[in-house]
């Protein structure tokens, strides 16, 4: 990188630490040519301070020396950064662009716009050797892309912007977008077409030496992603929609690289290729590897999108290719800064920006976090005889403050912590067979029984006072109630987990009667929406009319039954009118 030959790798390893090396180091990170030693000494000659003690003996501190190069360094980089700057101001066509890094676009100035307009181009159109060119290279690059369109006879109302009349020889680009099963292509001339319209209005057209789109049924709707990445990811699904997505996927294969394998040769005499290609199975599809590939992967031609896109569609490539070749006006409004005093800018150059180092960890606070980290694991899964081995195999205190302190605000000890997390084994452990001290505080003034959240762990801390005696600890500083034995924590232990299980049985019968109620209600309702509502036992029914008796005796009778019915009907009724005459 700099140009210079080593001896010895005693040699090289000194120049890699030398300023010249470092400075051409930052240059290629700045994208920027190297220098030669020569220029590197004279520019250091121009600077007010000297670098001496950059390479000086070993005796002096390395830290210093390291920090003395890095203000030589930055005020190198600062003044050809100005130079740079008040270079560009001078030019007469002024190239503006955004950072590298992030801008998509090259953007220009002309002295036939106002001064708030600017004219940008996608840097997508040029090669990537020729984007870090001057302005001026790129103009006139720009200038010989710029082609004389051709002028044909056509009359009326133009149907589309899109033209098929064109020759194959003419330079062209080669667009691609596939993925969710839709694939198109296209190859667009760089040619213009201009035909007069309606009106006698001459009307730009893209010329599309080929175009082609398929599509096919490869992905399951609102689900995402393709049946063979659904496949990799949870083995083959064997439903029929599944086989057919994979059919499909494999016939979509075979037309696009029988399309690709087609358009070779105008492929291959393309200035360059523009794909859009979303996951690995698409891309695979188009660069392979396979027998007879048409697209690699590396080739330089090769570009993105640098835009957001739609659908793989004839449309959208045309809009994509419209987007690419036309020039963007953009209106920027210049912000005029203060001016900066000179002794200003020699007070930056001289006083480099301080960088916030961490502060470095001792030996002793590493390993107070090492064992921070290692306590609080075993303690949160209630490992009670892994807690005291740990203990003991490291000679730790049972009051062991956590380290850092100030994150350990709420528990600062491992009997703080089990009591907080509930872990009743644990503060037995550390209480009886560690001897921790119950009396300590956190930084809220509550000792550790205070931080107990259920009976059980409570009734640990008591246990322990009782097996401890009352002379150990101040047990009233330390909040914890009067001893009670381990038997007696037992039996109300299991007393109230009878009371709980005796309670969720009582609670299980309540809401079993509830569901039964609720589904003999919802079969009475059913039932009755079916065939009407029954009498209660017991009720008098109401009296019917004749004519309702009349319907009843008759329902189901046939037409001749209900003749002869009628017939004795009006018989009776005869005769008692006869019977009645006579009686009088």
């Amino acid at each position: 990188m700099c140009g210079t030959a080593y001896a010895t790798v005693q040699d090289q390893r000194q120049h890699a630490k030398s300023d010249f090396h470092r400075y051409n180091l930052k240059l290629r990170i700045k994208q920027i040519p190297p220098v030669d030693e020569v220029t590197f000494t004279s520019m250091i000659g121009d600077l007010d301070e000297s670098i001496s003690g950059s390479e000086s003996s070993a005796s002096e501190d390395d830290d210093k020396t390291d920090e003395k190069g890095d203000e030589v360094l930055s005020a190198l980089l600062k003044k050809q950064a100005k130079l740079s700057h008040s270079q560009q101001a001078e030019t007469s066509i002024g190239q503006k662009r955004l950072p590298q890094s992030t801008a998509p676009m090259f953007w220009f100035s002309s002295s036939k716009l106002a001064d708030d307009k600017t004219l940008g181009i996608y840097k997508a159109i040029f090669p990537k050797a020729e984007q870090e060119s001057p302005s001026a290279s790129l103009i006139d690059l720009l200038k010989r892309k710029q082609l004389t369109p051709t002028y044909t006879k056509h009359g009326g109302k133009a149907a589309t912007n899109v033209t098929t009349t064109g020759s194959k020889n003419d330079p062209h680009y080669f667009l691609c977008m596939i993925g969710g099963g839709h694939f198109a292509a296209m190859i667009v001339s760089l040619v213009p077409q201009i035909q007069k319209g309606s009106g006698g209005v001459e009307e730009r057209h893209a010329v599309v030496l080929a175009h082609k789109t398929f599509h096919r049924y490869t992905t399951r709707r609102k689900q995402g992603g393709s049946q063979s990445a659904n496949d990799n990811a949870k083995g083959n699904a064997h439903s029929v929609g599944s086989s057919i997505r994979r059919a499909n996927e494999a016939a979509l294969e075979l037309d696009v690289r029988n399309v690709l394998s087609d358009w070779q040769a105008m492929i291959d005499t393309s200035e360059l290729l523009f794909v859009r290609a979303t996951g690995s199975q698409n891309r695979r599809i188009l660069f392979g590897p396979y027998d007879r590939q048409v697209l690699n992967s590396r080739d330089p031609r090769l570009r993105g999108f640098p835009f957001s896109t739609r659908r793989a569609t004839q449309a959208e490539l045309l809009r994509s290719f419209q987007e690419l070749t036309c020039v963007k006006v953009s209106n920027i409004v210049e912000i005029a800064l203060p001016p900066v005093p000179e002794s200003a800018k020699a007070e930056q150059l001289k006083q480099p920006k301080a960088e916030k180092r961490a502060p470095k960890l001792t030996k002793e606070d590493e390993a107070a976090k090492l064992h921070t980290s290692q306590l609080q694991s075993l303690i949160r899964r209630s490992k009670a005889p892994g807690v005291l081995l740990y203990l003991q195999k490291n000679e730790l205190s049972p009051n062991f403050a956590f380290s850092p302190s100030h994150e350990h605000h709420h528990a600062p000890t491992p009997l703080h912590l089990a009591s907080a997390t509930n872990t009743a084994a644990v503060v037995g452990a550390l209480l009886i067979k560690a001897k921790a001290d119950p009396t300590l505080k956190n930084g809220d003034g509550k000792a550790a029984y205070d931080l107990a959240g259920d009976a059980k762990t409570r009734d640990a801390f008591r246990v322990a006072r009782y097996q401890l005696g009352e002379s150990v600890y101040d047990w009233k500083a330390a909040n914890v109630p009067a001893g009670i034995s381990q038997a007696e924590a037992d039996a109300r232990a299991q007393r109230e987990k009878a009371e709980a299980d005796s309670a969720e049985t009582e609670r299980r019968q309540a809401e079993l009667e509830k569901l039964r109620q609720q589904d003999e209600q919802r079969s009475t309702r059913r039932i009755e929406r079916k065939a009407g509502a029954g009498q209660s036992l017991g009720a008098v029914a109401p009296e019917k009319t004749g004519a309702e008796r009349r319907e009843e005796d008759m329902r189901g009778l046939t037409p001749e039954q209900r003749m002869k019915l009628e017939r004795e009907r009006r018989a009776r009724a005869a005769e008692e009118r006869f019977r009645r005459m006579q009686g009088s």
